[in-house]
């Protein structure tokens, strides 16, 4: 089953649990929530409706992955948030500066959290960053670490593929080239993404797709019609000249031929 959704709320959240059935939590990144709030959002959910985790940065970014009090503190409290909204996921995202190097230290951490002995059914998934990670020396070992601790790798699949998925494969979209969180998918972008997400939706596997760029509302929408359709939907109320004018609007000037047809002229075609 393929799922899609955002990384964070960039409507409010009434309109977005009308509107999709995922979604990654990621202000757990930067704070710890209440817990009363966090039921807050279990309750104001629809019936169905998913939320995946992110581990606050304690873990990731002050520990660095390493086992000590900070970081087994750090989970355990995610692990209280994991058990209210009923998550099955939780992502841990490393910084770029956590190099390949740091595998091993990885890897005891999740062999230490994952004997907890509570919520034994959440997935952990890693998110890793940087070019040390890329190369095939450093993806052969991780892709070993990961299939020995059942963690799965998280990626961007339009810029590369997963070292290894298990039940579930998990993948993040963060925009494309130097504009990266500033990007707009085009329809040929997002046919590209559902032939690769296509590929991992056999054997009763769990497919989450989630998109952390500005323009994630909108691109998840075409996203998720074109996998139920087959098409997308029109990206201007207008025709003609009126669709030209919505999509200048948006447009920041001075801006130069080149760039304006780059990034906007395919919303009118």
């Amino acid at each position: 089953m393929i799922k899609v959704g955002c990384c964070g709320f960039p409507t409010s959240m009434k309109r977005y649990f009308e509107t999709f059935k995922l979604v990654e939590l990621n202000s757990t990144f930067y704070e710890y929530p209440r817990l009363e709030t966090v039921r807050g959002w279990r309750e104001r959910a629809l019936e169905g409706f998913e939320f995946t985790v992110k581990v606050h940065q304690d873990v990731t970014h002050g520990a660095k992955m390493k086992v000590c009090d900070a970081s087994l503190d750090g989970f355990r409290r995610m692990k209280e948030i994991c058990a209210i909204l009923d998550a099955k996921v939780l992502l841990f995202q490393t910084p770029g500066s956590f190099r390949a190097d740091g595998l091993e230290d990885a890897a005891k951490l999740f062999r230490r959290v994952k004997h907890e002995g509570e919520l034994e059914d959440l997935v952990f998934v890693w998110e890793t960053r940087g070019p040390s990670w890329e190369t095939a020396e450093a993806r052969e070992k991780l892709g070993a670490v990961l299939a020995e601790l059942n963690v799965v790798h998280v990626v961007d699949p339009l810029r590369l593929l997963p070292a290894y998925v298990s039940d579930v494969a998990y993948f993040r979209l963060h925009g494309l080239g130097k504009r990266m969180y500033y990007y707009q998918y085009c329809d040929d972008e997002l046919r590209r993404l559902a032939d690769i997400v296509k590929s991992y939706d056999v054997g009763g596997r769990s497919v989450y797709v989630l998109f952390n760029n500005l323009a994630m509302l909108e691109d998840s929408r075409r996203f998720l019609e074109f996998l139920a359709r087959g098409r997308f939907p029109r990206l201007t109320a207008g025709v003609g000249v009126d669709s030209v004018r919505e999509v200048l609007a948006k447009v920041r000037f001075p801006v130069s031929k080149n760039v304006l047809m780059n990034r906007f002229g395919w919303r009118l075609v």
